[in-house]
Formats: structure tokens, C-alpha cells, sequence
């Protein structure tokens, strides 16, 4: 389980990272913010 939130907080960051350079700064931080709260290495909202 761990391993899967770890992949999904990677593909969420990488999608807010691309967001940002293509403009759209407020989706590109919420994604950022989503998958930093995701990721088992940030503050999880799973456990």
C-alpha cells in the first residue's frame, strides 16, 4: 500500500510540476500540495 501512495504522490507532483509550466499555476500547486500530503514520506492523510 505504501509503494502504490508513494507512485500516486510522484504522478501528482509531476502533473503540478508540468501544470506550472504550461500556466496554470493554481491547479499546478494544488497538485503539488495533494501529493505531498499523499506521499508516504509527507504528512499522509491515510494513516
Amino acid at each position: 500500500m505504501e509503494f502504490i501512495l508513494w507512485i500516486l504522490a510522484v504522478i501528482l507532483v509531476v502533473s503540478g510540476i508540468v501544470q506550472l509550466f504550461r500556466g496554470a499555476i493554481l491547479w499546478g500547486v494544488v497538485l503539488i500540495v495533494v501529493g505531498l500530503l499523499v506521499g508516504p514520506g509527507g504528512v499522509s492523510i491515510f494513516t
